[in-house]
């Protein structure tokens, strides 16, 4: 078996983001078991939602909510500017 560690580069709005929905799916809903059927993927992204955790201190700000959408704003103008659809943040969780 290869433990070779993959490093995966996102920026701090990607991160972010990517926490926030991570969260949503893994403990806010039962969508993770319904979106990942496989239980080997769920090893993975439990290693990323951890590794995003510990990294991201927004996450426990009090005003996590504005900065959340900031990013989220940040993110669909980085997309559309590089030539995706445009569409609401709000919408893509």
């Amino acid at each position: 078996m290869d433990d070779e560690v993959i490093d995966i580069k996102l920026t701090r709005d990607q991160a972010f983001v990517l926490s926030d929905w991570l969260h949503q799916v893994m403990f806010q809903s039962d969508d993770l078991e319904r979106i990942v059927r496989d239980r080997a993927v769920r090893s993975p992204i439990y290693s990323i939602s951890g590794t995003l955790d510990t990294l991201l201190s927004e996450i426990f700000m009090p005003d996590h909510g504005p900065r959340l959408e900031a990013a989220k704003q940040r993110l669909c103008a980085d997309l559309y500017s590089a030539g995706e659809e445009p569409t609401s943040p709000a919408g893509d969780s």
